[in-house]
């Protein structure tokens, strides 16, 4: 057999081989956005518009790029951002776990994720817990206590989707279960995709569509669907909801995933949080939202010194994190581009796509002369008249 060269050399190479490797239902299911997709399609083209602005000489013969965010030290300033259902490869969180391990970085582990937060927490001792708000109180603390009791190391909750459906390039057709009718309904689009196919059949297991992290405490993990519809069904928080269950972790990190606005993040400073994320959760919100690199500036120069600001979205390279930190973000999390990396290559796919932004944060900050992440300023940034957006501002 000739060798095959699995290496990719940009995120955009592995989402073109993840394209060819997924059954075609799969690959619809990674693609964010709703609606028109005006809000995908910015995250990814707002990057674009910014520029650097380069030393040729004095740059430091080494540069840093490690840091402390969220009470872990990790090896660069790129995180797992946690997402849903990962039916790309049977591995799954567990693979993403140890590649993030692999290249010293911390992850997020979705509560609707395929893998039970003990098997991931095992993989990758420096993972966060997300949760939704879903569901009572009461089932709400069983799952703080389940992340405390597996050794997560913080909780991110996650509030910036409004269930919107409509895509106008049409939704993904994705089934509760995958039994004997759905594996014949699907076969047609599955049988063309054989090395998708053969990497479940060698575990001799099928893709488990259940949410592990919803199960009540000894009952049975519901099924995907049936967890989202009670998410749907459960009435939105108010920010004494936040408080309280900020008080349920009080001796931890405890992320807000998905502040855009200038107040919003100041509510989110009152209620206790210990960093928030500027985040449109990759498009998939409400549609119309700018990307979260416009609005980083303003939420960063408002609430950066009293917790931590994170960036997610539109990230595909490390010159993008560097733009990132420069205008006020800590850390950014990546959440598509690692998952076209699991499809691509599972585990060594993931590794990868943080290779390449460590290569690409190390190019950015020799061009800028820079010796660490910590060093990066706005003045290194070109921000065209317009870019930033400030939202909620008094």
């Amino acid at each position: 057999m000739p060798y095959v060269n699995r290496w990719f050399e940009t995120v955009a190479v592995a989402q073109r081989r993840a394209k060819r490797q997924l059954p075609r239902s799969v690959y619809g299911a990674l693609i964010a956005g709703s609606e028109r997709g005006t809000t995908l399609d910015d995250n990814l083209a707002a990057f674009g518009e910014l520029g650097f602005a380069p030393h040729v000489a004095g740059a430091p013969a080494t540069r840093d790029l490690s840091t402390r965010v969220l009470g872990q030290d990790i090896s660069m300033p790129v995180m797992i951002s946690p997402t849903g259902v990962q039916a790309v490869h049977p591995d799954a969180e567990v693979a993403v776990a140890r590649a993030a391990a692999a290249r010293g970085t911390a992850m997020g582990l979705s509560s609707f994720g395929s893998k039970p937060v003990e098997e991931v927490v095992a993989a990758n001792p420096q993972t966060l817990f997300q949760m939704y708000w879903c569901g009572s109180r009461d089932e709400m603390v069983q799952r703080v206590e389940r992340a405390r009791t597996a050794g997560a190391v913080g909780l991110i909750l996650t509030l910036d989707w409004t269930f919107s459906h409509g895509r106008d390039w049409g939704s993904p057709s994705i089934p509760d279960k995958i039994d004997l009718k759905t594996m014949v309904r699907f076969a047609p689009e599955v049988i063309v995709r054989p090395r998708w196919l053969k990497s479940f059949a060698s575990t001799g297991r099928l893709p488990d569509l259940t949410v592990p992290n919803m199960a009540p405490p000894g009952g049975p993990a519901p099924v995907f669907f049936g967890a989202y519809g009670q998410w749907m069904q459960t009435p939105p928080p108010s920010w004494d909801d936040v408080r309280w269950l900020r008080e349920q972790w009080p001796d931890a990190p405890f992320m807000l995933k998905g502040v855009m606005r200038v107040d919003d993040a100041k509510r989110a400073v009152d209620a206790g949080v210990s960093a928030i994320s500027v985040s449109n959760h990759g498009g998939n919100n409400l549609d119309g939202t700018p990307a979260p690199i416009r609005a980083l500036p303003a939420v960063a120069a408002a609430v950066g010194d009293q917790i931590e600001v994170l960036l997610d979205g539109g990230v595909r390279r490390g010159s993008d994190v560097v733009k990132a930190l420069a205008l006020g973000a800590k850390t950014v999390m990546l959440g598509r581009a690692y998952l076209w990396g699991l499809a691509a290559n599972g585990q060594a796919g993931v590794e990868n796509v943080l290779d390449i932004m460590r290569s690409g944060i190390e190019s950015a900050l020799l061009g800028l002369g820079k010796a660490s992440v910590a060093d990066l300023e706005p003045s290194d940034i070109l921000v065209p008249d317009g870019f930033i957006r400030t939202l909620g501002a008094d």
